[in-house]
C-alpha cells in the first residue's frame, strides 16, 4: 500500500542523492494567475525520474541487485534507472523505443547503462523488457506503475508544501500516471484543498480517455512531439490513484506544447522538453481553471534533443504569431514588391525571405504570387499587417 510514510521515507533516502529543484515565479505565463514553476528539468539527470527510480532500487534486496536490473523508457527514466543502478553496483539493462531522441539515448549509456533500442514506441519497448527478464532473469524497474517509484515521485509534492505557502492548484504531466499519483496522492493527503490537475499530449491521451470512460483504455497509437508522455496504456495502479485523487485531466495540443517550450525560454531562460512543458500550456492557454489562483506548474523534464529544439522554437514562434508567412496575388508589374515591403515596414513587421513565382495555368496572365516570411510581435500584429494589405487592395491567398 502507497502511505505517506514511504513518501517520507524516500524524501530521506533521496536527501543526499537528488536536487531540492527550486520554485520560480513566472508572472508572464499566465496575467491572470500567480504561476510558479518547480523546475524538475533541473533534477539530476535532467528530470524527475530520478526521484522514483532510486528509490526503487534502493529498496531491493540483495538477491534481486545481484540479477541485475532492467527497465524500459522512453528517456528519462532510463537515465535514472542507470545512474540508480550504477550508484548502487548494479548492472542495468535499458530497453528505449527507436524513437527516442539521440540526447537521451547517449546520456543513458554514459550513466553506465546497456541500451537496448526497440522498434516501435513505449509500449513495445516495455514488452522486449519483460521478454529479457523473463528469459534473462533481471529484476524489472517499472518506470511509473510501482508503489515505491510512485512514491519516490510523491517527494516533489513534499517539497512544493514546503516551498509555496497558500497553493491553490498543481499542474502536472501525465504519461503513464506515476509523476502525478505520487503527487496527487501525497498532496491530497497534507491538504485536501489544492486541486490537483493532470494534463496529457491530444495525440496520446490514455490516463484522460480512461478517467473519462470509467476503465482502463489502450489507445492504438501515439504521435506527440512530448516523447516522454507518449504512453498508449496507464497502470492500474496509477488510474486507480488518478481516479481518486486527482480533479480534471485536460490535453493540450502539439502547437500548444512548442508555443509553452518557447515561452519557457524567451522568458524564464528554462529549457524543456514536451513532457515537461505540457502543464505550462494547459495554464498558458486556460485549460485549467486558474484564474485568481496561486498554482505551480510541475515541470518534469528538460531533456529535449537539440535539433527537435530547433524544429519546436519554429513551430512555437509560428503558434504565438511571432513568425507570420502570407501568399499575395499580384499583377505583374513595376512598383508591387516595393508597395508591399512599405506597408509591411510601415506596421512593423520585418521581411525575412520573398520568393516570386509566376501564375499557374487558369489565373490571369500577367498575374504573379509573391510569397512573404516575416517576424511579427503577436497574433495581433499578424492581422494589422494582414488588414494593412488587404485596406491597399492587394489581394491574399492565404
Amino acid at each position: 500500500m502507497l502511505t505517506l510514510d514511504k513518501v517520507y521515507h524516500a524524501g530521506y533516502v533521496l536527501k543526499n542523492v537528488i536536487r531540492k529543484t527550486d520554485v520560480i515565479k513566472a508572472p508572464r505565463i499566465n496575467p491572470e494567475a500567480d504561476v510558479y514553476l518547480k523546475t524538475e528539468n533541473l533534477q539530476t539527470t535532467g528530470s524527475f525520474k530520478i526521484r522514483g527510480s532510486y528509490y526503487k532500487i534502493s529498496q531491493l534486496s540483495d538477491e534481486e541487485k545481484s540479477r541485475g536490473v532492467i527497465a524500459c523508457s522512453a528517456g528519462n527514466h532510463a537515465q535514472g534507472v542507470a545512474l540508480a543502478a550504477t550508484k548502487n553496483g548494479i548492472k542495468s539493462l535499458i530497453c528505449l523505443p527507436d524513437s527516442a531522441p539521440i540526447s537521451k539515448v547517449e546520456a543513458t549509456k554514459r550513466y553506465g547503462a546497456e541500451v537496448c533500442l526497440v522498434k516501435g514506441v513505449y509500449d513495445d519497448a516495455y514488452n522486449r523488457a519483460l521478454e529479457l527478464r523473463d528469459k534473462e532473469g533481471y529484476t524489472f524497474i517499472h518506470p511509473f506503475n510501482d508503489e515505491q517509484v510512485i512514491a519516490g515521485q510523491g517527494t516533489i509534492a513534499l517539497e512544493i508544501i514546503d516551498q509555496i505557502a497558500d497553493l491553490d492548484a498543481v499542474v502536472v504531466p501525465i504519461g503513464g500516471g506515476g509523476l502525478i499519483s505520487g503527487v496527487a496522492y501525497t498532496i491530497k493527503n497534507l491538504n485536501p484543498n489544492v486541486k490537483v490537475y493532470g494534463v496529457q499530449a491530444t495525440g496520446a491521451p490514455s490516463m484522460a480517455n480512461s478517467i473519462h470512460d470509467g476503465h482502463i483504455e489502450r489507445l492504438d497509437s501515439v504521435s506527440t512531439i512530448a516523447d516522454g508522455i507518449a504512453v498508449k496504456e496507464p497502470g492500474d495502479l496509477t488510474y486507480e490513484i488518478c481516479k481518486q485523487y486527482v480533479d480534471e485531466i485536460v490535453t493540450v495540443s502539439d502547437d500548444e506544447i512548442a508555443a509553452a517550450i518557447l515561452a519557457l525560454i524567451e522568458q524564464q531562460k528554462l529549457i524543456a522538453e514536451g513532457a515537461g512543458a505540457v502543464s505550462v500550456a494547459a495554464v498558458m492557454f486556460n485549460k485549467v481553471p486558474v484564474k485568481g489562483k496561486k498554482v505551480c506548474c510541475l515541470v518534469s523534464g528538460g531533456n529535449i534533443d537539440v535539433t527537435i529544439l530547433s524544429r519546436v522554437i519554429k513551430r512555437g514562434l509560428l503558434m504565438s504569431g511571432r513568425n507570420f508567412q502570407l501568399t499575395i496575388e499580384l499583377i505583374d508589374k513595376p512598383g508591387q514588391l516595393l508597395d508591399v515591403a512599405r506597408i509591411i515596414a510601415e506596421l512593423g513587421g520585418n521581411v525575412t525571405s520573398i520568393h516570386h513565382e509566376r501564375a499557374n495555368e487558369g489565373s490571369d496572365v500577367n498575374g504573379c504570387y509573391l510569397r512573404v516570411n516575416m517576424e511579427t510581435r503577436n497574433a495581433e500584429h499578424k492581422e494589422q499587417i494582414r488588414q494593412g494589405l488587404l485596406d491597399a487592395g492587394f489581394r491574399l491567398v492565404k
